[in-house]
């Protein structure tokens, strides 16, 4: 069992940047693909990105290329989304998840998940 506890969200203007963080416990944080999904009211929820065990192999949805970067520190059992440029469209709450298998980019992919922590961008 893991358990997950993201936070760092909260109320920006447009253009500013906000650092969400994601706790890991219970079972060895080692070895897992981390993924960072989000899910706005009415839609179902999407990839934002993921990253390996090491960090050295990420991904990225379009959408966020460029603008967000996904990091993690395993002594800390932690996993990082620094959000640049954030635009109103980016208004989502936001959900960390360990891969278990399957597609990177698919939700069904992924067998544990933090609580959420809610972005909200203004104009």
């Amino acid at each position: 069992q893991v358990q997950l506890v993201e936070s760092g969200g909260g109320l920006v203007q447009a253009g500013g940047s906000l650092r969400l963080s994601c706790a890991a416990s219970g079972r060895t944080f080692r070895g897992y693909v981390m993924g960072w999904f989000r899910q706005a009211p009415g839609k179902e929820r999407e990839f934002v990105a993921a990253i390996s065990w090491s960090g050295g192999s990420t991904d990225y949805a379009d959408s966020v290329k460029g603008r967000f970067t996904i990091s993690r520190d395993n002594a800390k059992n932690t996993v990082y989304l620094q959000m640049n440029s954030l635009k109103p469209e980016d208004t989502s709450v936001y959900y960390c998840a360990v891969l278990h298998s399957g597609p990177l980019t698919s939700v069904s992919s992924y067998n544990y998940w933090g609580q959420g922590t809610q972005v909200t961008v203004s104009s």
